[in-house]
């Protein structure tokens, strides 16, 4: 069925009996909540999301368009940019059930989401099922009984401007995407794809990488002292630090540029370790004195409640939840009827959320911890979507955390109570207390007079602060709004004693590595995208293979780098920032119905006077732009990243090859080469590093003579981990003079324990001479070996294998312990490592509670609770795999729920007559139907 739900409610939301309606959502789930609020004659069912989309593949065109000039683009460029769309293959079955449906109702409703995808969701199932009966528009941005029956009681139109305007970003895409991605897969490698977006957020993650390459450490140092203020003091002793010296301002991070050189030409000092350490041993019994106290009161207004960017920005602050992950778990809690609509720009709260906010906190904290009046905060973002209410609980009566404890899975209860306490604090006062600096100075005996600085703050009122503190980015650093630094109460002139004086150095660090909230942040600054897209696009980044995660931090792939260059190059218009954002504001005047959309879309592909100078459509269009750059593309300028000279003024350059990256220099005419390490972030990649590499070049390392054969063995570095093999002579030709097959070589990939630089020729033989004869069955005759595999060593009998628990037993494992393993009953799986050592023990997962270990698994290293396995990542190492990273992991697995159980009742039932001629029928009826040009889109209501 199609996620079909009666409901059974007797009476509720009817207007008369025997008048029945469909209604019809995205999601099973939300069929099913919404159902449980509506009358018996309504029928509830799911679309499970897009039931119709441009063709994806060639074979999915319609016959009909395939000989059409632009029918890879489905997008009837020479005719208003009419795009052709198909029901998606695996919602014919869908559309065919809903189509039932609507013969037994009277009335059809659409409720799919309000924004402008729900609407396209909506038009397109009016397009496809041509419904006979009246059409109208159910809209909710909450899932409770009185928001669903007020819905139901007051329908409205199909909204065609937001229908338009996520139309017109479909086309776009589109076209930006099936023109641009060609082009890469010519000039850097197949399967690469371009987006709109998605190109731009690269290039944002790639800048960073680029500043952190070029940036040069600078060290300064200074002196940190611990006070005295005497007995009567509270506290007692206290913190300062020096900042000047004779009346010049010490230098401190922020007066280096990325160069390591000081910025400007101020007048600041920056302090060299002896002169640090000379100053506080002349202070060391100086008189020191108060010279200035300053006292402030603070204020602090409580943060406005969550839209969708600062949701997702918080949740990877404050819980480690990727922006997919917030996504995820809000779009369960909105379904489920305990928060309002998750995709929303707007910070605004109903009067009736309000009410119950300022309820529920007079209720818990008391009425003197609540603002005098109602708070309302009206920011909005460039580029939003429609206006809906801000991320709220559900309902004119909040639950609180407690109350639904039971009810939601952790990562559902964690997401809640953020999205709980942000709201309540919204509408609580201020908090206050007082800042207080203050300089103190003393003369040391070479007679500087050297300058402390301490500063202070205390919260004499937490007010908001009671219920939530917003959490500070990690990588960027600063200082929660809740912390306090108590300073004594100080006087000018009073004296003080210096306890303890430390000479400190500092070094600057380069810029911090985006994180999922760090680069929503900056998208959002930008105007690139919007807001109900960022988790969208940091995944697809991510699925291309252009952005990899080490912890939290992204990182760009060589690919990206590659890509990134040749779109600055050769295509900066479609990269640039600006041009990204104005194309943004462009779309929103064609969504208010400010701008013609062919127009736009015709002065865009094929040039036309859009946007502002120098933009694409004013280049001469993306066509042009297109045609007339990519021949003069070098595949081998854009695969080459020039890193650096290395000590003898050779030139290193990463070469992105369609094997993967790896290093190169031109040394005396001759091309060196070196293999990159896999999980390399591109800063790590010095002068110091390269070296090493060189060292052991893709031709490997001689490790000596094999005795026997007289074969030169090597160490080679390959694309699935270190390996030694053999070198074996030039083939004589055949007697036809063609070239005779050479034999494979023996190869033998390096155990764990072993590297590069230390493996031996006695290592290497070793590993060459697996697989090992271990003997023979006694009962049936078959011959027993011990190998080496990909998921390591193993014993073969025949086709039955059994896994080894050491690499060292492939060399000592006896016929009798052989035979032993082979009586035992075949661990399969991850059976047979759940009995092996972990790889690394961490802490406890924060849904289970249970420790988490990880497993050296038959493909490869995982981490489990005991519950739930996830895969280790292609980036993640067991090494650097720290307990947020892990725990990522498992709720992601969590979130897909437990695989399918195979069963032995399957296979009949999928071959019974009767079910196959029902699918072929359904096949058939779908076909009838392909995707027209969207003739009738002028009358979508």
């Amino acid at each position: 069925m199609a996620g079909s739900t009666k409901a059974n409610k007797s009476g509720a939301g009817e207007n008369g009996s025997g008048h029945r309606r469909l209604v019809i959502v995205e999601s099973p789930a939300k069929a099913r909540k919404i159902a449980s609020y509506l009358g018996r004659n309504f029928v509830v069912e799911s679309s499970k999301g897009h039931i119709r989309d441009l063709p994806r593949k060639a074979a999915e065109i319609p016959a009909k368009y395939k000989g059409e000039p632009w029918a890879n683009l489905a997008v009837d460029i020479e005719h208003g940019f009419e795009p052709v769309y198909i029901v998606t293959p695996d919602k014919k079955s869908t559309v065919t059930e809903l189509k039932e449906k609507l013969k037994d109702v009277d009335e059809l409703y659409l409720a799919t989401d309000g924004d402008r995808e729900g609407e396209a969701i909506a038009w397109h199932l009016l397009e496809t099922l041509k419904p006979k009966v009246p059409v109208r528009r159910m809209v909710f941005h909450e899932i409770t009984e009185p928001a669903i029956l007020a819905a139901a009681a007051n329908p409205r139109d199909l909204d065609t401007d937001l229908v338009e305007a996520y139309e017109t970003r479909r086309i776009l895409d589109r076209l930006y995407g099936y023109e641009v991605s060609p082009v890469l897969w010519k000039k850097v490698m197949p399967k690469l794809s371009a987006g709109r977006v998605q190109s731009v957020a690269t290039r944002i993650v790639v800048q960073r990488e680029r500043e952190r390459m070029r940036f040069v450490t600078a060290s300064y140092w200074d002196i940190g002292a611990q006070l005295d203020a005497g007995a009567d003091a509270d506290p007692r002793q206290f913190a300062a630090r020096m900042v000047q010296v004779d009346g010049v301002r010490l230098a401190t991070g922020r007066d280096f540029g990325a160069d390591g050189k000081l910025k400007g030409s101020g007048d600041v000092r920056v302090l060299t370790e002896t002169e640090a350490r000379a100053l506080a041993g002349g202070l060391a019994n100086a008189t020191l004195k108060v010279t200035s106290v300053e006292e402030k009161p603070y204020t602090r207004r409580p943060y406005a409640p969550f839209m969708t960017s600062t949701l997702q920005q918080e949740a990877s602050r404050k819980l480690r939840f990727s922006a997919d992950r917030t996504m995820s778990t809000a779009q369960r809690l909105y379904e489920n009827g305990y928060i309002t609509y998750m995709r929303t720009d707007s910070t605004t709260l109903s009067e009736s959320a309000v009410a119950a906010a300022r309820a529920q906190a007079t209720q818990l904290y008391g009425a003197q911890y609540v603002s005098d009046k109602p708070r309302q905060y009206t920011r909005k973002v460039k580029n939003a979507q429609e206006a809906h209410e801000a991320i709220r609980p559900a309902g004119e009566v909040f639950r609180t955390p407690g109350e639904v404890a039971n009810e939601l899975a952790a990562d559902e209860f964690r997401l809640y109570e953020l999205i709980w306490q942000r709201t309540i604090a919204s509408q609580m006062n201020d908090a206050r207390g007082t800042t207080m600096s203050v300089r103190i100075a003393g003369t040391s005996t070479t007679g500087e007079v050297c300058t402390f600085a301490a500063s202070g703050r205390t919260i004499t009122f937490a007010g908001f602060l009671k219920a939530y503190v917003e959490s500070i980015d990690s990588e960027a650093g600063g200082e929660a709004d809740d912390a306090e630094r108590r300073l004594p109460q100080l006087v000018k002139d009073q004296a003080v004693t210096a306890v303890e004086l430390t000479a400190d150095g500092h070094t600057t660090s380069p810029p911090p590595r985006y994180t999922d909230a760090s680069l929503i942040k900056t998208m959002e600054e930008l105007g690139i995208g919007r807001p109900s897209t960022y988790a969208t696009i940091i995944k697809t980044i991510q699925d291309r293979g252009y952005v990899w995660k080490r912890g939290s931090a992204l990182i760009p792939s060589w690919v990206a780098f590659a890509v990134i260059g040749l779109l600055e190059q050769h295509f900066e218009r479609l990269v640039d920032y600006d041009f990204t954002a104005a194309m943004e504001d462009e779309l929103e005047r064609i969504a208010a119905g400010d701008q013609q959309r062919t127009n736009w879309l015709n002065g865009f592909y094929f040039g036309g006077d859009i946007g502002p100078d120098g933009s694409v459509g004013r280049g001469g269009g993306l066509k042009k732009l297109i045609d007339a750059s990519v021949e003069g593309i070098d595949p081998r300028q854009i695969n080459s990243i020039p890193m650096f000279t290395d000590d003898n003024g050779h030139t290193v350059v990463v070469r992105v090859g369609r094997f993967g990256p790896y290093l190169e220099r031109e040394v005396d005419g001759e091309s060196q080469r070196a293999n990159l390490p896999e999980g390399m972030p591109p800063d790590e990649l010095t002068p110091e590093v390269a070296e090493k590499l060189f060292a052991t070049p893709i031709e490997g390392r001689t490790l000596g003579t094999d005795p026997v054969t007289g074969h030169e063995i090597v160490a080679k570095d390959g694309r699935f981990g270190p390996y030694v093999t053999e070198i074996l002579p030039e083939p004589a030709a055949a007697a036809n003079g063609k070239k005779a097959t050479a034999p494979k070589p023996r190869t033998g990939s390096l155990f764990k324990a072993m590297s590069l630089d230390t493996v031996t020729l006695e290592d290497a033989l070793k590993l060459l001479s697996l697989p090992r004869i271990v003997g023979k069955d006694p009962e049936s005759g078959a011959e027993i070996t011990a190998q080496n595999g990909r998921y390591g060593p193993y014993l073969k009998k025949g086709t039955d294998s059994r896994s080894l628990a050491t690499e060292d037993q492939l060399f000592t494992v006896t016929l009798d312990e052989a035979l032993k393993i082979y009586s035992e009953p075949k661990k399969r799986g991850r059976q047979s490592a759940a009995s092996a050592p972990p790889l690394k023990e961490m802490g406890n997962d924060p849904v289970s509670g249970k420790p988490m270990v990880v497993k050296d698994g038959r493909f490869g290293p995982y981490v489990t609770d005991g519950e739930y396995n996830a895969s280790l990542r292609k980036s993640d190492s067991v090494e650097e795999l720290t307990d947020e990273r892990a725990a990522e992991l498992l709720a992601e697995k969590r979130a897909k729920g437990p695989a399918p159980k195979r069963t032995t009742t399957r296979k009949p039932a999928a071959e019974k007559k009767p079910a196959a001629e029902k699918k072929t029928a359904t096949k058939a009826t779908a076909a009838k139907k392909p995707a027209a040009k969207k003739a009738p889109a002028k009358t979508k209501g």
